[in-house]
């Protein structure tokens, strides 16, 4: 079995479409379903494991959607909650079915706020801090936590395996270390969160940027990801599409999107 790599969301922290907001964006998702967009996530699964980068608030329904039964490691990028809060959602799966903890790793600034959010799951993650360039082993592949830039303790993963992929949700461009790491990259999935101006230059990137830095560090696909396409000024998928033809490397991720590597 190849080491698969499943783009469970694709949205930033509001989602596609959002229920106080009727853009051009929005409109289309709720006219055209499989447009929509939920908060971000990952899941990578080898020929034993399967590991999950990130706990959306939408977990439930991404796990139902991908037919995901079982979950071996939860891995997260950095505490924020659109990135955190479907961990409880884990709960019961511990509890009547797996029948043990699962190891959850952690960035460590984030696990006495993980203590005091969730004191009742004490008994269903067994907590790990994740280190920087530290290569976590699992079958056919290793993941590599690697410094983002996003305002508090932020990993981007690097995916290594028959390909290499990297994987940065969440990042405002990124330290020199981690593009030399990345050079040459075979998938570049990142941080595309705005659509012309970028309100939070020191935190995410605009579509724009995305694609630069994809360019600069000469991957040879980039996926772009956190979209929140009605942020700044809104675009739909239709016209966002036609725009990226200039652009031939880089495409949209979609929910559900599958990478073997």
């Amino acid at each position: 079995m190849s080491v698969q790599f499943t783009i469970t969301g694709t949205s930033a922290g509001p989602g596609i479409p959002s229920y106080f907001c009727d853009c051009v964006a929005c409109q289309e998702a709720l006219k055209h379903p499989h447009l929509a967009r939920t908060r971000s996530g990952a899941v990578l699964t080898t020929a034993a494991e399967t590991v999950l980068i990130d706990a959306s608030p939408d977990l439930r329904a991404q796990l139902l959607k991908e037919r995901i039964n079982n979950i071996d490691y939860v891995f997260l990028t950095h505490w924020h909650y659109d990135h955190f809060g479907g961990l409880a959602d884990l709960e019961y799966y511990v509890k009547l079915a797996r029948r043990e903890p699962i190891r959850l790793y952690l960035p460590a600034d984030a696990v006495q706020e993980y203590r005091t959010a969730y004191p009742f799951l004490e008994d269903v993650f067994e907590v790990e801090v994740w280190e920087y360039e530290k290569k976590y082993h699992f079958t056919g592949c290793t993941l590599t936590p690697l410094p983002a830039v996003h305002g508090r303790q932020t990993a981007g993963v690097l995916l290594e395996a028959k390909n290499n992929l990297a994987y940065f949700t969440d990042t405002a461009l990124l330290p020199e270390a981690t593009v030399q790491k990345l050079r040459g990259i075979d998938y570049f999935i990142c941080d595309a969160t705005f659509h012309r101006d970028n309100w939070y230059p020191n935190s995410h990137m605009t579509i724009q940027q995305a694609i630069e830095l994809g360019k600069q560090i000469k991957a040879k696909k980039i996926v772009l990801t956190h979209l929140a396409l009605h942020y700044s000024e809104p675009i739909t998928v239709e016209e966002l599409t036609e725009r990226l033809s200039a652009h031939p490397e880089a495409v949209l991720a979609y929910d559900g999107m599958k990478i073997d590597i």
